[in-house]
């Protein structure tokens, strides 16, 4: 089967078009830049300007749509709605056979913008006349430790005590894509989540006992319907898909 990966230079991206190969598909990896991949199809198209769009998904059966462009303003909605609106138009006049999108868990349930774009976009496939399937993950590994890499450069550590995430690893999610995409679509939302639920506290801890930090972690509750959302559990599901723990995840690293 022919597959067109967008965001193929992306985390995610990269884990995908490596199974899918692996698994002896042929891909077209697209991205708005020409980047050389062993054994995958460079393809250059521009979501945002749509530009190279009928070109990228001819002769495929199947696009996964992975790019995204998170806190950047207008350019975020060029890419995530505008763009996403211009594949689906392009793959429906292809005569692609499967769509995959994916999103985040809890993006209908937390008041996030960037989580209510996500669910504009999953509006917009189910909408098309391309059959579709979205997944909605978990945070990834990655991003969580951006961002406590991110927050060790200070003096304290900062914590809402209540908040509880269960990340997931970008394999296990690409994993979880390229199982989707042989049973075909499922014109469902489906989720995957990580094999446990933290405390966003144990999340600072597991990381500071790896990275051999100590530092204290100063408790605030942030406020309103946001911090309600992230501390009742909508950024978790009951889906564990997920092999790899954090702390499993974090010492493989280092």
């Amino acid at each position: 089967m022919r597959i067109l990966v967008t965001g193929a230079t992306g985390m995610l991206g990269r884990a995908v078009v490596s199974d899918l190969l692996a698994d002896g598909h042929t891909v077209a990896a697209m991205s708005r830049r020409v980047r050389r991949w062993p054994g995958a199809e460079p393809v250059l198209a521009d979501l945002a300007e749509g530009t190279g769009l009928d070109e990228a998904v001819r002769g495929a059966q199947a696009v996964v749509h992975l790019a995204s462009a998170p806190y950047q303003r207008g350019y975020t909605d060029d890419v995530e709605i505008v763009g996403t609106q211009r594949l689906l138009t392009a793959a429906a006049g292809a005569g692609v056979e499967h769509f995959v999108y994916t999103s985040i868990v809890g993006a209908d349930r937390v008041p996030w913008g960037y989580f209510k774009t996500k669910v504009r976009a999953e509006a917009i496939v189910r909408d098309s006349p391309v059959p579709w399937s979205i997944l909605r993950s978990t945070q990834f590994h990655d991003f969580v430790d951006q961002a406590v890499t991110g927050m060790s450069r200070w003096p304290v550590m900062v914590s809402d005590r209540g908040i509880v995430g269960q990340p997931i690893d970008v394999r296990d999610v690409a994993q979880r894509l390229t199982r989707r995409l042989t049973a075909g679509p499922s014109t469902d939302v489906e989720e995957c989540g990580g094999p446990e639920v933290l405390e966003f506290d144990q999340l600072l801890r597991q990381w500071q006992e790896v990275h051999g930090i100590r530092k204290p972690i100063l408790h605030v509750r942030i406020p309103g319907r946001l911090g309600k959302g992230f501390r009742n559990g909508s950024v978790t599901t009951p889906d564990r898909t997920g092999r790899i723990t954090w702390q499993q995840y974090l010492t493989k690293k280092d």
